[in-house]
């Protein structure tokens, strides 16, 4: 059921154009039948739309079989649907063109995905459109610039429930089991916020007064087997709390009729904003002991998606150059809400922590670009879902928001929905209500922020007199090699010192514009020289900071002394920045997490702190003294684990840790007495997901066997179990078990989108690289057809995920370059790919030489 891939799924920005001026689109009506078997679906459309008389264009519609295309009560001829597009000659002013097909369901995350839960053996269904894939349900102008009212017709299983974006109605019976929903026309809005999710799910049902006194229905979906533990209350006062927000800083109400959230299976992404219908992640159904970074996580994107509602579904963007606007607003507001009107008030050190380290790792790739890219066709979209697109355009408009004032960007906000609602918008748009609310002329900064790359690094000068106190103190700004520009950053300078209890607090905080390659900040000459000073303290500016000699010794030793979460993280950041940069050692970020660690209060810190371990102990670490840290790090996370409360989030996060990256014998042994019960962790609950855990380091450490991994998905037979157990038999360290995961991927090509990442995930977890050093030439002979021959996300999954990153080598770099050299510039999106995938090498060659 892999989405097809056929010549002509490209579109190009200028074919859109084209087609927009030609004509206007006034309303679909879409008939679907689910109930034909397990392959195909009837899908017939009738669309309205008016157009320039005697022109051509075409109709997007991928399909198995195009049974007739009537345009206008004439019936075209078969020659002119291709299985993706269907060629519209000889249009009227006013036309209605009808298309009866059958097209096809999928198993990776795009179009109408179809699953079966193994828990029941029943069917659920849910849309994924954006970018390009309404088309795959129904025939369509494809681009967000066509808006029109979409009125979808349903018949399905009568025990389903069917959800799109109007207000569910009640069923009429059509016999043989089956039942039809007939929807109301939705509102104005483009096809790819349209949305149908089907199956037997579950619900619960809430309501809220929105702020013009409608009453909003609430609904909260997810599949039988896990509506036990669905939190569906939880939901709920989030959305009620983002809807407050949302709706007092936008001046707008709510602008649909309803609010659902559905959690699906098999999600390729985090969540999808449609109108009214919003599709969620399944793994944000916590079957397990959640940790406080995964609550988090849920409630920011419970946020975002809401965010989108206004900013993306009631105004969109014209074409896709805009689409770093429409989601960093969402991050933006999504954090901002949170820490304004949530228990999350924490938000922006996560955002620090998460949000901004990504953007800096995105930024400083040879495939980073202005955050105003450009888009020219679809694959360039799809490749521009990324750390520019969501985490840098948060973060820069975090430092817009800094340096214009929050209530003046609030007000252009609000004039901007006022004026905009239902149309079509581009970039100018927004920034004229900025200006005309602040009084700021943003044309420079706009150019030098969104229409350049690359990340400034900030550098503090300081000298001090006799007395201590500070003599002179500047600001030092560069910018990398190939990225010249210099930006203008409002930030904030910290001094700290200890208090009587030993604690890091701070002391002094001074905001300023800083601009060009160095500024004076003569409002701190004369005070005492503190202990520590950091730069942009609060994180309101995008940028790498260093800390001066003395600061960076004060970090070294009192990081965990610091009282604030956020003023800590962005010391972290620092110090993970140097070492990805090969500044600094390797093996002194691995001491500096452990022996701070366990001192860190924030949940999902201590998440990314985690990760950034794993990378700095595989990758960055001297392969001479790799594998000897690898184990005394193991033992230093299995005695933080003992160390931690029980039942705490640190006990969990260092649980899980531990055994993923046991090695030793002895390690194992602790491993296996966690999961058989024999040794016990007060408050550990011995949940699935972390059995699987268990038994998945075990597998990688040849402690168990397939057959153990069989035993216990007889015992978790759901789809979160068969996920894991795909994942611990690909973790096998057998040439057996490594080949059957490489050959499901890449020879047998059936495995659904998640448990393809599971299989890929399993074949990488290894205790030596050398088990799988030998797949390098089967992947670089086999990664253009890969890309030619596969959907999008399933083409973007193997040509990451089975990249050979674990043999850094100059062999590795060298084999990249002979590819990318045969490629040309025949595929820019798997060039880009590409060219990230060497990027990793090169920075891990890099940081094991500062290492060494």
């Amino acid at each position: 059921m892999e989405a097809p891939t056929l010549p002509g799924l490209n579109l190009t920005r200028a074919e859109a154009q084209e087609r927009a001026e030609l004509l206007a689109v006034d309303s679909y009506d879409v008939e679907l039948d689910l109930t034909r078997g397990d392959r195909v679906f009837g899908s017939t459309t009738t669309v309205r739309f008016t157009a320039a008389a005697g022109a051509s264009t075409f109709i997007d519609a991928v399909t198995d079989t195009v049974h007739s295309v009537v345009l206008n009560g004439t019936e075209l001829g078969p020659d002119v649907a291709d299985g993706v597009r269907i060629r519209l000659d000889g249009l009227a002013e006013e036309n209605v063109l009808t298309v009866v097909a059958d097209a096809l369901y999928t198993n990776t995350g795009e179009g109408l995905h179809r699953f079966v839960d193994p828990v029941d053996d029943e069917v659920y269904l849910y849309t994924q459109f954006e970018v390009p894939d309404s088309r795959r349900m129904f025939a369509v102008f494809e681009q967000p610039d066509l808006k029109a009212a979409f009125r979808f017709t349903v018949k399905a299983p009568a025990h389903w429930d069917v959800v799109s974006n109007s207000p569910t109605p009640a069923p009429r019976d059509a016999g043989g089991g089956a039942a039809v929903w007939a929807f109301e026309p939705t509102l104005r809005m483009s096809s790819y916020i349209t949305a149908l999710i089907a199956g037997p799910y579950e619900s619960v049902r809430s309501e809220l007064t929105s702020s013009d006194g409608r009453t909003i229905p609430l609904g909260v979906f997810a599949r039988k087997s896990l509506m036990e533990h669905l939190d569906a209350e939880n939901v709920f006062t989030l959305t009620r709390q983002g809807f407050e927000f949302f709706e007092a800083q936008f001046g707008t109400p709510y602008p649909f009729p309803k609010y659902d959230q559905l959690f699906v299976p098999e999600f390729n992404a985090g969540a999808m904003e449609n109108a009214g219908a919003v599709t969620f992640l399944e793994s944000y159904v916590f079957r397990s002991r959640p940790t406080g970074a995964m609550v988090e996580r849920r409630a920011i994107t419970i946020l975002h998606e809401l965010a989108h509602m206004w900013f993306g579904d009631l105004v969109t963007m014209r074409w896709w150059n805009d689409l770093w606007l429409n989601e960093s607003f969402a991050e933006f507001m999504s954090t901002l809400a949170a820490a304004e009107n949530t228990e999350f008030t924490g938000a922006w050190t996560t955002f620090a922590s998460m949000e901004k380290s990504w953007a800096y790792r995105q930024d400083q790739l040879p495939s980073t670009h202005p955050i105003v890219a450009e888009i020219n066709d679809l694959e360039d979209v799809q490749v521009n879902f990324d750390g520019i697109t969501y985490a840098k355009g948060a973060s820069v408009l975090r430092q817009l928001v800094a340096w214009v004032g929050q209530e003046e960007f609030m007000a252009g906000v609000r004039s901007y929905f006022g004026k905009h609602a239902w149309g079509n918008t581009v970039l100018a748009d927004l920034m004229t209500e900025l200006e005309a609310a602040s009084g700021r002329d943003l044309a420079e900064w706009g150019r030098l922020w969104l229409e350049t790359a690359g990340v400034n690094k900030l550098v503090p000068e300081i000298t001090v007199d006799d007395d201590g106190a500070v003599a002179s103190f500047a600001i030092l700004q560069s910018a990398p090699e190939g990225y010249p520009t210099i930006r203008p950053h409002r930030l904030a300078v910290g001094f700290y010192d200890q208090d009587d209890a030993g604690r890091l607090v701070r002391t002094h905080r001074e905001e300023l514009d800083v601009a060009g390659e160095r500024t004076e900040v003569p409002a701190l000459v004369g005070l005492r020289r503190p202990a520590l000073v950091l730069l942009n303290d609060d994180d309101l500016a995008y940028a790498k900071i260093r800390l001066d000699e003395r600061s960076l010794a004060t970090a070294t030793e009192h990081l965990k002394d610091i009282a604030e979460s956020l003023p800590r993280t962005l010391l972290w950041g620092s110090a993970w920045d140097a070492a990805r940069d090969a500044e600094t050692p390797a093996r002194a970020y691995v001491e500096l997490v452990l022996n701070n660690i366990a001192q860190e209060s924030d949940s999902s810190v201590v998440l990314v702190l985690l990760r950034q371990l794993n990378t700095v102990l595989d990758y960055y670490v001297a392969a001479a003294d790799r594998r000897a840290l690898a184990e005394s790090a193991a033992e230093r996370l299995w005695e933080l684990a003992e160390a931690a409360a029980p039942a705490s989030d640190h006990q969990l996060q260092f649980a899980k840790a531990f055994a993923l990256r046991s090695r030793t014998a002895a390690q194992l042994d602790t491993v296996e007495q966690l999961l058989t019960g024999s040794r016990v962790l007060e408050g550990l609950e011995l949940d699935a997901d972390l059995r699987w855990e268990l038994l998945t380091a075990l597998a990688a450490g040849g402690r168990r066997g397939q057959a153990d991994i069989d035993a216990e998905l007889e015992r978790d037979n759901t789809a979160n179990g068969r996920l894991a157990a795909q994942l611990a038999g690909a973790a096998l360290p057998t040439a057996e078990a490594k080949r059957a995961a490489w050959d499901a991927v890449l020879v047998d090509g059936t495995l659904s989108n998640t448990l393809q990442r599971q299989a890929i995930a399993g074949f990488n977890r290894v205790h030596d690289a050398s088990l799988i050093e030998g797949y390098a030439a089967e992947y670089f002979a086999a990664a253009r057809r890969i890309w030619e021959e596969k959907g999008y996300e399933t083409a973007q999954s193997i040509i990451v995920g089975l990249y050979p990153s674990a043999q850094v080598s100059r062999e590795t770099v060298d084999r990249t370059d002979v590819f990318l050299g045969e490629l040309g510039d025949d595929s820019p999106a798997l060039r880009r790919l590409m060219l990230e995938n060497r990027d990793g090498v090169v920075r891990a060659l890099a940081a094991q030489a500062a290492d060494r």
